[in-house]
């Protein structure tokens, strides 16, 4: 079982711990990547002969014992060709195979496509992004691979992680699984896809749901939370309590002026959102210091489980499990009526997060707002009530923003993500709202069109405000490639 399977870093834990602090490479991320070329046991001995001789350095050291297997992918280029081309020829730069563990990284049975830049891995609702994309391409074989190597993980992690290393098996990602079963269906017109992925989806669940029997007695267990009122409703959550091993010293540092005792567990719950990091999860709006996300249920989080719970009894109809086709609409019928009674908010007529101990949405206005209409849960009332308010606050030259806060954390104004331009497209779209969808579309096509004609580069996040500069913010640089930009460019070029 991969979850057996020791970290490498705990077992080099001095001589990582030093690497860090040190920061031997700009990028903490890359000793994280780095693959042991000698037993771990002889690395840590050499390490505590040599550490305090004159004239040791410790990268030359680093170096001598560790594979970096191209940490960071290079970007083949040929002229300028048009960017339909360039994001066809990306697919297979950016396909990788994993059929035996390296390292921190997870074997997977499938070939998958990575992110690009720092990201060599698989990444979980990345790849939902990238399947549009693979939709468009006609890359059936491909879409398949992503499916099988998700259920692959679900079923020997109990989970998919975060990505495919081991430090990320304390976490997951927002759920996409059951919907990258719909776009599968959409694509092949194939029932069984349900029917052969029942026992994923259900275990998927479970990850989800897992402590909901104690909570009689708590009202929190790892991602399930009671509210006041005695109803249940989900969180992000991390099992970790300590500083992320891909940002490890930023974490260490960050935490100096922390507030409370889960600093680190904060820090990694958001990760688990995607959102990493934004003034959403800030108790005062502006510093990480304040991150309370264990204190948040999250409206995109809850609208996913929705759409999983809808997808478990329309699995369990095609198998005729008649107890268990009621068991999951009831769930789902509940958890709807929960999302409009807590992520409603009459005030600003827009969904927003809830905070478990004030009682009451948070103030963060954010563009996670989008879920209930992207999957059909708003009436029509409220979708005309957000659709304004994406208009008037969210919509910028560039694209759509996620947050109408500006920070400097990368999920802030001014960037734009590419998942929430086709979200936000898609909520449009699902209620007529046309004229505002095809906005969403143009404005963030073109900016992703202009970066590319400047720069030849397909990046992961843009500047919705200054479509004359290319986006910033966040603990590293923006990263060329990039698998979801590439997947939603497409998919809405197509729409």
């Amino acid at each position: 079982m991969i979850m057996n399977k020791q970290l490498y870093i705990n077992e080099i834990q001095a001589l990582f711990d030093d690497v860090q602090r040190a920061e031997v490479f700009e990028d903490q991320k890359m000793m994280t990547d780095a693959v042991p070329m000698f037993p771990v046991s002889e690395i840590n001995a050499e390490y505590e002969k040599a550490k305090g001789k004159e004239g040791f350095d410790l990268k030359d050291f680093v170096m001598a014992n560790f594979d970096f297997l191209g940490a960071k992918i290079s970007i083949h280029r040929e002229g300028q060709l048009p960017i339909e081309q360039h994001i066809e020829k990306l697919w297979d730069e950016l396909t990788r195979t994993a059929y035996e563990e390296k390292g921190t990284l997870l074997k997977l049975p499938k070939p998958y496509i990575v992110p690009g830049g720092r990201f060599n891995e698989f990444f979980y609702w990345d790849s939902y992004f990238i399947m549009l994309g693979l939709q468009v391409s006609g890359r059936v074989d491909m879409m398949e691979n992503i499916v099988e190597n998700c259920s692959y993980l679900i079923q020997n992690v109990g989970f998919v992680p975060n990505a495919s290393r081991t430090h990320f098996l304390s976490r997951s990602q927002p759920p996409y699984f059951s919907l990258m079963l719909d776009l599968l269906f959409e694509t092949t017109q194939d029932e069984k896809i349900y029917t052969q992925y029942y026992d994923t989806l259900e275990k998927e669940y479970a990850f989800w749901m897992n402590g909901e029997e104690w909570l009689d007695n708590d009202t929190c267990v790892k991602r399930v939370v009671k509210t006041k009122n005695g109803d249940m409703l989900n969180r992000y959550y991390d099992a970790d309590n300590a500083p992320r091993p891909e940002s490890y010293l930023i974490d260490i540092e960050d935490s100096e002026n922390a507030e409370g005792q889960e600093f680190y567990r904060n820090i990694r719950s958001a990760c688990e959102s995607g959102w990493d990091f934004s003034s959403r999860w800030f108790a005062d709006g502006e510093h990480i210091q304040t991150i309370e996300t264990l204190n948040i249920a999250e409206v995109d989080l809850n609208s996913l489980l929705w759409h999983l719970e809808k997808t478990l009894a329309k699995s369990s109809a095609l198998l005729n499990l008649t107890e268990k086709e009621n068991y999951f609409t009831q769930r789902a019928a509940v958890r709807r009526q929960m999302i409009n009674t807590y992520f409603w908010d009459e005030k600003t007529e827009f969904y927003k997060d809830y905070h478990l101990k004030k009682h009451k949405n948070t103030p963060s206005e954010h563009i996670a707002a989008l879920y209930p209409l992207f999957l059909g849960l708003a009436d029509s009332q409220q979708a005309e009530s957000v659709a304004k308010n994406i208009a008037e606050k969210f919509l910028y030259q560039g694209g759509l923003v996620t947050t109408t806060k500006k920070t400097g954390q990368q999920w802030d104004l001014p960037n734009a993500w590419a998942p929430y331009q086709w979200l936000g497209f898609k909520a449009m779209k699902n209620y007529g709202f046309d004229e505002l969808a095809e906005e969403i579309k143009n404005n963030w096509c073109k900016n992703v069109e202009r970066v590319y004609s400047n720069t030849g580069k397909l990046m992961e996040k843009y500047n919705a405000l200054d479509t004359e500069t290319i986006a910033g913010g966040g603990e590293y640089p923006n990263q060329d490639g990039f698998g979801w930009t590439n997947g939603v460019y497409l998919k809405l070029k197509q729409n």
